[in-house]
């Protein structure tokens, strides 16, 4: 596979997991909320917080692996 695709794959995980966590928040800080509201503004932190991620990740990831690979 190469090295592109492992990047981008990597920076999906992480946004994934960044997605994730910030899902999570919003689920415990909205404790007291109606369900609907409380799982319905998660879902949308997750989707929102993933597209935010992506392109932030995938070029500092590939930055960092291309200077590895140079060091």
């Amino acid at each position: 596979m190469p090295a592109t695709q492992n990047t981008v794959r990597l920076a999906g995980l992480i946004g994934l997991a960044i997605a994730g966590a910030a899902a999570g928040a919003f689920v415990a800080a909205a404790g007291g909320q109606a369900g609907v509201a409380r799982y319905g503004g998660a879902a949308w932190v997750f989707i929102l917080a993933w597209i935010i991620t992506m392109p932030v990740l995938a070029p500092s990831l590939k930055r960092r692996g291309s200077k590895g690979a140079a060091s």
